[in-house]
C-alpha cells in the first residue's frame, strides 16, 4: 500500500473532506470535518452517534450538507444527485443493507453486474461461498450475516473505483469477518479501488488500513496510525470507550502534589507511564518465557497531560428556563454598549424579560448575560474563527457564529439591535434564522438605503437611526426609544394573542400581474381546502417562498409564476438566486410549476434599460417598470438552466407548458405575442428534462391565463395530494 501511495502523491485524492458541516435540524451532526483519502485503504472509528453513518450518506448525496466541500479525484460531489455520483464510480454498503425481500440473491447480483467487469456474480460466489449455497433465497430468507454480504456484493458488482463502506463487518460470523478483513486487504494491495472503512471493530479497522481516523461529536478527533492504535489500549479507552464508560472520552489525570486546591506552587507536569506486555500472545502450557529484549520493545508510553485552556469548550448556558421566552437585545457593546443598555432597560421596565447579547469582536468583558465567547464557540473553528485580529475576518466569524448560535435557540420572543452597517451585518444574518412572525428590529444608520441584503426574506422591520449610533442625546434618544416601545409592543401583542388555529394545510403559489387570473382561479378553487399563500414574484417573492418551504412550513408548491428566473440570467431587476427550486428539490416534496412570465425581463424606468437592450421590443408596465421581450436564444437558455433544476427534483413533477402564450401580454394580438419565443422555450425544456412516469412536461393548447389551464393545474394538484386534504388542528404562530 505505501508503494502505491507513492506512485498516486500527485494525482488528486480519492477522496477529500473539507470543513464539513451538517445539521438535522437544530443539531449539528458533523462540525467541520476534514478528512483526506489519497489512496488505498482509510478506516474511520467511533462509538454511537459520532456521525459516521452521516458522513457516509452526505459523500453519497443522501443527506443535505450545509456547507463545506466533498471532492472524490478532485471533482466535487455537493449539488449532485446520489445517482450521479455512483455513476462517477463510487459504490455504497450502507448500514442496514437495504436489499429486495422478495429479490433472491442471484437476481440482486444480476441486477447491478456489469459486462466484462472485474467483479462477477461468480467471482462473488468463490470470495462469499455461502452467498452461493443461497443463491435461490430470497432476501428475507437470509440470516443477518448473509444479508450483509449480500450488501457488500452488490456494491462491487458495480465496480467502484471507491467504495464507501458503513460498517461492513456488522452483524457477520468472525469467519466471515476475516474473510472480509482478507478481501479489503487484497483490494488495498491489487489497486483495484479506494475504500473508505467505517468499523467499530477495531481490530478489523487497524488490519485493512496504515491510518485510522478517530471520530468523536461529530468531528475527526485526530488521525493515528494503525500499529499505533491497535497497541494502545489506553489509547483506544480514552478516545472509544473501550473497556470504559461510553460517556467517559477524556483522560484521567492523577492529581499532583504540587498543585493545591487553590492552584499554588509550581504548575503541574504531564507524566510519562512505560506499560510492559509481559505476555504477548495468550500463554499455554507449553508457551516458553519471553525474551526481556522483547518485551522492552514492545514496551509503550503513555502520557498522560493535564487539560489546557485552549482545549477546554466555552461555557453553553441555556438562554431561558423551560417554556420560557426572552427578548435579546443584541450588538457590539464595545462600541454601542450605551444605546444597547439603554433600549434593554426600557425593555426590562415594561415587565418584559430580555438578555443583553455581546457580538463585540474585542475579546474584552462586557457585563452581558450572553457575552461574546459563548456566542464565538458556536463558529466551526471555535473562538479562534472568531477573534483572529483582523476586523473583517472577526466580523465575519462572529456573524457566521451568532447566526449558529441562533439557530439553537428555542425561547427567543424577539430580537432587537442598534449599530452601524458593521453591527447590521452580524445580526441580519442571526435574525433571518428566526421564523417568520417573531418581531426583529434593526435600528441602524444604513436603514435608509438599501436594505434587500439585510432584510433578505425575512420579516425584519428596519428604522433609521437619523443620526449615528454613537452616544445618547436629544436625536439618538428619541429614536432608540421608539425601537424599544415598538419591541415591547410587538411582543406584547404577540404573548396576548390566541393562537391562530390553522385548520388548512398552507399552498405557496407565485404570481405576477401578468398571471393573475390564472393564480386566482387556482386560490379560488382551492381556498375551501387550503390556506393559499401568494408570493409576488418579485425575487424577493420567490425567496420568501422558498424560506417557508424550507422551514416546513408550506404543504403544497404551485409555481406558475418563475419570471425571476428571466431577470437572473439576463440583468433585470427582479432576479431570482441560483438556488431558486433549492428548497422543494431539499424538501423532496411534490412540485408543480409553469413557465409563468418568462416573456418578460423587468427593468425600471426606460432610462435605465441598459444600452444593450436599446433595439429590442418594450411594454411600458407603469412609469418606473419597463418588461422588455425574451428573444428565441433567451427562452432556450432558460429552458435549459430550468430544465436541470428541474431534474434534481426527487419527488413528483408536474411542469405545464400553455402552447398559448405564458402571460397576458403574450397571447394573440398582445405585443408580447412571440411563437418563434415559445418554441425556443418548450423545445430546449424537453430536450434537457429527463421525464420519467413522475417527472413529466405537459403540453396545454391554452394560454396560462384561460380557466382549461387552470383547471388541468387544479386536478394535477388534487391528484398530487389526494384529493381534499384533512384539516389540520394544531395552532400556527
Amino acid at each position: 500500500m505505501a508503494e502505491r501511495r507513492n506512485q498516486h502523491r500527485a494525482t488528486p485524492a480519492a477522496l477529500e473532506v473539507r470543513g464539513l458541516n451538517v445539521y438535522y435540524g437544530a443539531s449539528h451532526a458533523l462540525q467541520g470535518v476534514d478528512l483526506r483519502l489519497e489512496t488505498g485503504v482509510l478506516s474511520v472509528v467511533g462509538r454511537n452517534g459520532m456521525g459516521k453513518t452521516t458522513l457516509c450518506q452526505t459523500i453519497m448525496g443522501l443527506v443535505p450538507a450545509a456547507s463545506g466541500g466533498i471532492s472524490a479525484w478532485g471533482q466535487p460531489l455537493l449539488g449532485l444527485t446520489s445517482a450521479d455520483i455512483a455513476r462517477m464510480g463510487i459504490g455504497y454498503v450502507p448500514q442496514g443493507r437495504r436489499l429486495w425481500r422478495s429479490l433472491t440473491v442471484d437476481e440482486h447480483l444480476k441486477m447491478v453486474e456489469q459486462k466484462n467487469g472485474a467483479w462477477s456474480s461468480e467471482r462473488i460466489y468463490t470470495t462469499f461461498p455461502r452467498l452461493s449455497e443461497r443463491r435461490r433465497n430470497g432476501g428475507a430468507q437470509l440470516s443477518g450475516g448473509e444479508q450483509q454480504m449480500l450488501a457488500i456484493a452488490r456494491a462491487l458488482l458495480s465496480n467502484p473505483r471507491l467504495l464507501i463502506m458503513d460498517e461492513p463487518t456488522e452483524g457477520l460470523a468472525p469467519v466471515i469477518v476475516s474473510q472480509v478483513e482478507e478481501m479489503l486487504l487484497r483490494l488495498a494491495d491489487e489497486g483495484e479501488m479506494d475504500v473508505l472503512v467505517i468499523e467499530q471493530n477495531i481490530g478489523v479497522a487497524c488490519a485493512v488500513a496504515d491510518r485510522v481516523a478517530i471520530m468523536i461529536n461529530g468531528q475527526i478527533n485526530r488521525m493515528v496510525p494503525a500499529r499505533e492504535l491497535a497497541a494502545d489500549r489506553d489509547l483506544q479507552q480514552r478516545l472509544l470507550g473501550v473497556g470504559r464508560h461510553a460517556h467517559d472520552d477524556t483522560p484521567e489525570v492523577e492529581p499532583t502534589p504540587h498543585a493545591s486546591a487553590t492552584g499554588d506552587g509550581p504548575p503541574a507536569k504531564p507524566h510519562a507511564t512505560k506499560i510492559y506486555m509481559s505476555n504477548p500472545n495468550v500463554p499455554t502450557r507449553w508457551a516458553k518465557p519471553v525474551p526481556v529484549p522483547q518485551i522492552e520493545r514492545a514496551a509503550r508510553v503513555v502520557t498522560a497531560a493535564l487539560p489546557t485552556m485552549s482545549s477546554a469548550q466555552a461555557e453553553i448556558r441555556p438562554l431561558a428556563a423551560p417554556g420560557e421566552q426572552v427578548v435579546l437585545v443584541a450588538g457590539t457593546l464595545d462600541t454601542k454598549g450605551v444605546e444597547l443598555r439603554f433600549m434593554r432597560d426600557q425593555i426590562r421596565a415594561a415587565g418584559l424579560p430580555v438578555r443583553l447579547v455581546d457580538l463585540s469582536t474585542s475579546g474584552g468583558h462586557s457585563g452581558a448575560e450572553i457575552p461574546a465567547h459563548q456566542i464565538a464557540a458556536f463558529h466551526p473553528r471555535g473562538s479562534a474563527g472568531v477573534f483572529t485580529g483582523d476586523r473583517g475576518k472577526s466580523v465575519a466569524g462572529m456573524t457566521e457564529a451568532f447566526a449558529r448560535w441562533m439557530q439553537r435557540q428555542d425561547g427567543v420572543m424577539g430580537v432587537l439591535s442598534a449599530g452601524g452597517s458593521g453591527g447590521t451585518a452580524i445580526v441580519s444574518p442571526a435574525m433571518r434564522t428566526l421564523p417568520v412572525g417573531v418581531p426583529k428590529l434593526i435600528v441602524s444608520t444604513v436603514a435608509s438605503g438599501e436594505v434587500a441584503k439585510y432584510v433578505g426574506a425575512a420579516d425584519i422591520t428596519m428604522m433609521h437611526s437619523v443620526a449615528d449610533v454613537q452616544g445618547l442625546n436629544a436625536i439618538t434618544e428619541e429614536v432608540l426609544s421608539n425601537a424599544a416601545q415598538a419591541m415591547i409592543g410587538m411582543v406584547t401583542a404577540r404573548r396576548s394573542a390566541p393562537p391562530r388555529q390553522a385548520t388548512k394545510p398552507a399552498v405557496a403559489l407565485t404570481m405576477f400581474g401578468v398571471t393573475t387570473p390564472a393564480v386566482s382561479q387556482v386560490t379560488d378553487a382551492l381556498d375551501d381546502d387550503y390556506d393559499c399563500l401568494v408570493f409576488h414574484a418579485t425575487g424577493i417573492g420567490g425567496q420568501s417562498m422558498e424560506k417557508l418551504v424550507d422551514s416546513g412550513k408550506v404543504d403544497g408548491v404551485i409555481d406558475l409564476t418563475t419570471t425571476e428566473v428571466c431577470d437572473m440570467l439576463f440583468g433585470g431587476v427582479f432576479p431570482a438566486t441560483e438556488d431558486r427550486f433549492g428548497a422543494v428539490i431539499r424538501r423532496r416534496m411534490p412540485y408543480i410549476g409553469s413557465v409563468g412570465a418568462l416573456d418578460m425581463v423587468n427593468f425600471g424606468a426606460p432610462d435605465t434599460v441598459p444600452e444593450k437592450y436599446q433595439t429590442r421590443t418594450f411594454y411600458e408596465h407603469n412609469p418606473q417598470v419597463t418588461l422588455m421581450r425574451t428573444t428565441p436564444e433567451e427562452n432556450t437558455a432558460m429552458g435549459r438552466w430550468i430544465g436541470g433544476r428541474l431534474n434534481e427534483m426527487e419527488a413528483p413533477v408536474r411542469f405545464f407548458l400553455p402552447e398559448g402564450g405564458v402571460s397576458a401580454l403574450d397571447s394573440p394580438g398582445q405585443p408580447f405575442d412571440d411563437p418563434a419565443a415559445r418554441h425556443a422555450l418548450f423545445t430546449a425544456l424537453e430536450d434537457t428534462l429527463r421525464q420519467t412516469s413522475t417527472r413529466q412536461l405537459i403540453r396545454v393548447p391554452h394560454n396560462i391565463n384561460d380557466p382549461e389551464f387552470a383547471a388541468l393545474v387544479i386536478d394535477a394538484f388534487r391528484d398530487f395530494h389526494g384529493g381534499r386534504p384533512p384539516r389540520r388542528k394544531e395552532a400556527r404562530r
